[in-house]
């Protein structure tokens, strides 16, 4: 018994000599590089309260509460999956927040589209001086596609959508994204046998929307992320059949955007540049991977540049006649209607591509010209 006792208390001695010995290359935690002074979300804040309140004015108070609230989502509803999802939502209570809006607006369409009825296509000139038709170009205003469905709680219901299940074929029913989402691709106006350009088009949300049109020819999608790319594919697969995912259906790339126009030029009916941005929400409400921090300063201050790269590449892809739609997640002016303005001048002057704008959300978000975030322009020429 003796002995036992000395060989535990041996053992214990030993154990505590092993914690004594000093360990190499340890490096110390520095509190204030992982615990700074201004967290991001704080730098944000700040940087938006002095941009917006001049910016927007009055309306900035408001505005600034929302983006400070919590998120309530929207749930995309996917027409490939043969459940009954819409009806079962709709008994929870929820709305199709697009058949409402498409309704509600309809009236302010058509007065616009009666103010507008007057505008012809001007015809070009080729390099002989003989004149050539304009291609046929669609109406100003887009036809909402049907086929999109996002339904959303009511105001001031904050329920959160449960998980969607897969069906017997192993597809989820629906995907969960910001409502406000969805708005690029309706003002798209994607027809029937178009080829569409999704050119920044991870997580996919926006891609899944596209493809809900089932309107669509053949649809490209990149990201210049691989692993993000990576992502996107998971969820065509968990939404889209197999059979359908098919190389002469849809193409997923991982190359770099901006050089999208050499890549293939004058190629594509419709193209969404959904560029990266300050993303306004996120800014304001996580710490990690987040725009505003101090490591991060340089690409938020090229931010503008990479924009206004990616939507000249855009526009080079798009064919004659087809439809440009840039949209962010930011209301700076700086990252949204400047960097249109450039890109339309400097595809006139470095290009020959004239542009024009077509569409307005205003119709359909209530906002003024200095709210809006997403700017659609077509081509009346291609001058070589």
């Amino acid at each position: 018994m003796a002995l036992l006792m000395d060989t535990r208390f041996l053992l214990r001695k030993v154990k505590d000599l092993r914690s004594l010995t000093p360990k190499r290359n340890r490096v110390k935690e520095k509190w204030a590089a992982t615990h700074p002074k201004y967290p991001p979300t704080s730098l944000a804040l700040q940087h938006f309260d002095a941009t917006y309140s001049v910016q927007l004015g009055k309306m900035w108070p408001s505005v600034r509460v929302a983006l400070l609230s919590e998120r309530k989502y929207g749930a995309l509803l996917n027409n490939f999956s043969h459940d009954a999802v819409l009806a079962d939502l709709q008994e929870k209570g929820c709305r199709d927040f697009i058949n409402d809006a498409d309704t509600e607006a309809q009236p302010c369409l058509e007065q616009v589209s009666e103010e507008e009825s007057g505008d012809v296509p001007v015809k070009k000139s080729d390099s002989d001086g003989q004149q050539l038709s304009p291609p046929q170009l669609s109406p100003n205003i887009p036809q909402l596609s049907p086929n999109i469905k996002c339904v959303v709680f009511p105001r001031g219901d904050i329920t959160r959508f449960k998980p969607a299940r897969p069906d017997t074929y192993r597809l989820l029913g629906y995907y969960l994204l910001d409502a406000a989402s969805v708005l690029p691709c309706l003002a798209l106006n994607v027809q029937e046998g178009h080829n569409v350009l999704d050119l920044c088009a991870a997580p996919g949300g926006k891609t899944l929307a596209l493809l809900q049109t089932q309107a669509i020819r053949f649809l490209c999608v990149n990201d210049t992320s691989v692993s993000r790319t990576l992502r996107l594919r998971k969820v065509l697969q968990s939404y889209v059949p197999k059979e359908f995912l098919t190389d002469e259906n849809i193409r997923i790339t991982s190359f770099d955007g901006t050089r999208w126009g050499d890549i293939e030029r004058n190629s594509f009916d419709r193209a969404l540049v959904d560029v990266p941005c300050t993303t306004d929400r996120h800014s304001l409400m996580e710490d990690d991977n987040n725009i505003f921090s101090k490591t991060r300063t340089g690409e938020r201050r090229r931010l503008p540049q990479v924009q206004l790269a990616l939507l000249l590449a855009g526009i080079e892809a798009t064919c004659p006649g087809g439809e440009i739609m840039y949209s962010t997640c930011t209301l700076s002016q700086i990252q949204n209607l400047s960097v249109v303005e450039q890109a339309i001048h400097l595809a006139r002057e470095k290009h020959g591509i004239h542009l024009e704008r077509v569409f307005n959300l205003e119709t359909l978000t209530g906002a003024d010209e200095a709210a809006v975030i997403a700017v659609v322009s077509e081509k009346t020429e291609w001058l070589h």
